[in-house]
């Protein structure tokens, strides 16, 4: 089992953050519901925390507040392009030092927290009727999610709802 103590502060930041910044990724693929979806993110955080699984490295992880600063990209397309970066090195690294189950816990949580989010609000429609689950711009952000971290994207798709 790998554990935190086993990651300098360093290498540990870019683990923690990166679950975050797919969050954000998805959050800024598509206007409007940004206090819902970042409520959901913490909601998903806290329920994943609650489960206490037998992957260590995801309990370390799920035992701090999640915390990213955006403010390190410049705008939405900075924070796609150097977020999925992130992604992929956070992932090389856990790669490196974890287990493969661990690995891939840590993958299935993201890439869920992503989907989360995207699922937070809906997109189009009037007053609430209508519009979609998740906006073809969210399921383009969790594919390049996926993309980045090495596995598959959400099997949710757009559709009206």
């Amino acid at each position: 089992m790998t554990a935190k103590a086993d990651f300098n502060a360093e290498e540990w930041s870019q683990v923690a953050e990166a679950p975050p910044i797919a969050g954000l990724i998805v959050i800024t693929a598509q206007r409007g519901g940004t206090i819902r979806e970042t409520m959901q993110m913490a909601k998903y955080w806290t329920a994943e925390r609650e489960q206490h699984g037998d992957n260590e490295l995801l309990d370390a992880l799920l035992a701090s507040r999640p915390e990213v600063n955006p403010k390190q990209f410049e705008n939405a397309e900075a924070l796609r392009s150097g977020g999925l970066e992130k992604l992929r090195a956070a992932v090389a690294l856990l790669e490196s030092k974890a287990t493969p189950e661990e690995v891939e816990g840590y993958k299935r949580f993201t890439i869920g927290l992503a989907q989360r989010v995207a699922e937070a609000d809906k997109s189009g429609g009037v007053l609430g009727v209508g519009g979609e689950r998740v906006s073809a711009n969210e399921a383009t952000a969790l594919g390049e999610i996926a993309d980045a971290l090495g596995t598959e994207p959400p099997t949710t798709t757009p559709e009206a709802n």
